[in-house]
């Protein structure tokens, strides 16, 4: 089931957040995990349009929307591949006419749900905290 996001949600959201950042984040340490998952809870989730996945009671996923920009869509790694990635963006992108966002180029699990989704690059730029490469993706 898709729903708003409510602020009792956030502990499983970050969770969720960290659990699959190790998975298609490898390459960012642990001190800046640590700092971007306060960021998030502290400085996104307030201004952020947020949706959870949840399945039995339990987030198993979730996307969060500032304006057209998808600041974040994320689904724990044990639920990796079962569509629930697909519900939470066809939940976006019902209520957008365009998305945009972020990914990193070394995201590859990212970069392929993006593109079977149908987002397409159109620009690219460093990550200002990493100095990595992030691709500007759109859709719409």
């Amino acid at each position: 089931m898709i729903r708003a996001y409510d602020d009792a949600d956030l502990d499983a959201v970050l969770d969720v957040w960290y659990e699959a950042s190790l998975v298609a984040h490898p390459f960012l340490d642990e001190a800046f995990l640590h700092a971007e998952r306060e960021e998030i809870a502290t400085r996104w989730m307030p201004v952020a349009e947020t949706f959870v996945a949840e399945v039995d009671g339990c987030v198993v996923g979730f996307l969060s929307l500032v304006g057209n920009e998808v600041g974040a869509v994320f689904v724990h790694p044990a639920r990796h591949g079962t569509g629930i990635g697909r519900a939470l963006m066809d939940r976006a992108r019902a209520s957008r006419p365009v998305l945009e966002l972020d990914v990193f180029e070394d995201n590859a699990i990212g970069r392929r749900f993006y593109a079977a989704y149908g987002f397409e690059q159109v620009g690219s730029h460093p990550h200002a905290a990493t100095g990595r490469t992030e691709l500007r993706l759109r859709l719409g």
